[in-house]
């Protein structure tokens, strides 16, 4: 990653502009063309610097509601457990930690029983069935910008 991946990154976390043609503006700014702008972006995709360019929602406001989920999974199933877990569209977040629990992560669903039965369909699929629900009970939302 050069100087202007990193200025690309900081642009696209920052300052996303919503119109037709946000990676032509983004080139603007910084002295590029759109196709390569998109051309870093590809790249930086690619080699897993960039995991996703979306907008984020207030779920609250949107009618959904959200949990924050711990597991206990044996070292040998972590990367297929992973694997699972992220295949559900509404898990926006998947870590793994140092500790008992070792996966860690945030779903958001329009309903606390779709939650609960992907849960299941997860126990069921992976064997694993140590995986604990903490609902959402207030938000707090912080704005969170990388400087690369």
């Amino acid at each position: 990653m050069d100087a202007i991946d990193r200025k690309i990154i900081n642009e696209l976390q920052t300052r996303f502009p919503i119109i037709s043609q946000p990676y032509a503006e983004i080139g603007k700014k910084l002295g590029l063309s759109e196709k390569e702008v998109l051309k870093r972006v590809k790249n930086l995709k690619e080699k897993g610097y960039i995991r996703r360019i979306g907008a984020n929602f207030n779920s609250d406001k949107l009618g959904f509601v959200s949990t924050l989920c711990a597991a206990k999974v044996p070292k040998e199933k972590i990367a297929e457990f992973a694997k699972v877990v992220n295949r559900y569209k509404g898990v926006t977040h998947n870590y793994l930690r140092r500790s008992e629990f070792n996966i860690w992560f945030t779903f958001i669903a329009p309903t606390m029983d779709e939650i609960e039965e992907a849960l299941e369909e997860i126990k069921k699929e992976t064997g694993v069935h140590e995986i604990y629900n903490f609902p959402a009970t207030k938000t707090f939302k912080i704005k969170v910008n990388f400087k690369v």
